[in-house]
């Protein structure tokens, strides 16, 4: 890979104000370092991740360690197990993430996002704490899982008919699924057994994204604290901008409020090529 290359993805993953590209350049980060320190110095990434990297940086179910382990609200989303849960976690971040910042702010993605992440280590503390079959003593969770399907269930909730293709599968819509998903996870849950705190934690994660885009077609937007408030200052021998581009842009916002409130299909046909076109620019 040439500077050029590497110049690109860098500027695509860290400066080009998408939160779903940074999230996933940081947790692909993370990943490596904590691989290459698990092979030196325990000779396994599984072994360093459930001997030194777990009882430190992962959620803990057992409320009496919060206080001195609050950090790890954050830290324990940046970790995981092994390939297979990146590879299936960044790519669905990958996926889901840049379609929901095509409907909506990237303020909004990182309510959902953190807001999952947050629901989703307090489900699990839920399931470990009140199920009499568990032991939350040193049970941990680490993953970006809650968050990534917290994004993949706001954005199915938004627009529900919207479809993907998928392998072997061909086109299927959202709200389909993402159904499907929530059914394995209550599966999980129900046989009591595996990884049943993380999929309580998917369910928390999966809970707060449909909650938080029927607020907000409702006219309540959970990330309404992240808007800065415009300052007032003197601009001397400033160009007005033009008027067809004040109007377009115009049209735009309203056509994504539009959505915010009713979804993606109640838009007009003139109003998705709008938005076709701008998407294009």
């Amino acid at each position: 890979m040439n500077n050029s290359s590497f110049k690109d993805i860098f500027n695509r993953v860290f400066k080009s104000g998408n939160p779903a590209m940074l999230y996933l350049g940081i947790n692909i980060i993370v990943f490596l370092v904590v691989l290459i320190a698990g092979v030196a110095v325990n000779g396994s990434l599984g072994n360093f991740i459930n001997g030194t990297v777990r009882p430190y940086l992962g959620f803990p179910a057992d409320v009496m360690q919060w206080p001195t382990r609050f950090y790890t609200l954050v830290t324990y989303a940046f970790l995981h197990q092994d390939v297979f849960h990146i590879l299936f976690n960044m790519l669905w971040l990958y996926w889901m993430g840049n379609l929901f910042l095509d409907f909506l702010k990237p303020r909004q993605f990182q309510v959902v996002y953190w807001g999952g992440a947050m629901v989703g280590a307090l489900a699990f503390t839920l399931i470990f704490n009140l199920s009499p079959n568990l032991n939350a003593g040193g049970a941990t969770v680490i993953g970006a899982s809650a968050a990534v399907m917290a994004v993949f269930s706001a954005i199915a909730t938004l627009i529900p008919n919207y479809s993907i293709r998928l392998l072997l599968f061909g086109d299927v819509r959202l709200k389909y699924l993402v159904l499907v998903y929530i059914v394995i996870d209550i599966i999980g849950v129900s046989k009591g057994a595996g990884n049943i705190g993380g999929n309580f934690a998917h369910l928390g994660g999966a809970l707060f994204g449909f909650a938080y885009i029927k607020l907000l077609q409702n006219g309540t937007d959970l990330s309404s604290f992240l808007i800065k408030k415009p300052k007032l200052k003197v601009v001397r021998n400033a160009q007005p901008k033009k008027r067809n581009e004040q109007v377009n842009q115009a049209e735009i916002d309203a056509i994504l409020d539009k959505i915010s409130k009713t979804g993606y299909d109640k838009l007009t046909t003139k109003e998705k090529q709008i938005l076709f076109d701008a998407s294009k620019n």
